[in-house]
């Protein structure tokens, strides 16, 4: 099997788009609604402490802080964002990326919400699907329209 540079290239991009309008979407809603947004550096102590040994946490806000675990979030975050593009993307197949459409992505994101109700809330110490279902619901959903739009915006723009 033969990977086009073009092709992991543009599902980067989707990636990191998607992870932008997240973070947008967080900023409006924080601005607008004082929302309080997610706290990025948790996810850096999260993995700062995985090389330890240390998956799982009682509680990741009353585990000591780690050096640069704010940068290690935020790297993590975006990281996190092109990763599962690029599995969307491998599913989909190269045309959704020529062609995107709302529906694929849209769902794709929405399953993207496991992740953090299965493995990052558990591990943080707030149980399964423990904290705030509505907005890690929503947050996930607006990774899905990302998906789709910086898609869209790449195929008519860039590609």
């Amino acid at each position: 099997m033969v990977i086009d540079a073009a092709y992991v290239l543009e599902a980067v991009l989707v990636g990191l788009g998607a992870t932008l309008l997240i973070d947008l979407w967080a900023l409006f809603l924080r601005r607008a609604f004082s929302v309080p947004s997610l706290n990025y550096c948790l996810l850096g102590r999260w993995v700062l402490y995985i090389p330890g040994g240390t998956i799982a946490h009682k509680s990741i806000t009353a585990t000591p802080q780690k050096r640069h675990e704010c940068t290690v979030g935020w790297i993590a975050h975006y990281l996190i964002g092109t990763a599962f593009a690029l599995v969307f993307v491998f599913l989909v197949s190269s045309s959704w990326l020529a062609s995107p459409t709302l529906l694929p992505a849209l769902a794709f994101g929405i399953a993207t919400t496991l992740v953090p109700f299965f493995i990052m809330q558990p591990s943080f110490g707030l149980g399964v699907a423990a904290s705030k279902t509505p907005k890690s619901l929503m947050t996930h959903t607006v990774f899905g329209v990302g998906l789709y739009v910086w898609a869209y915006l790449l195929s008519h723009v860039l590609f």
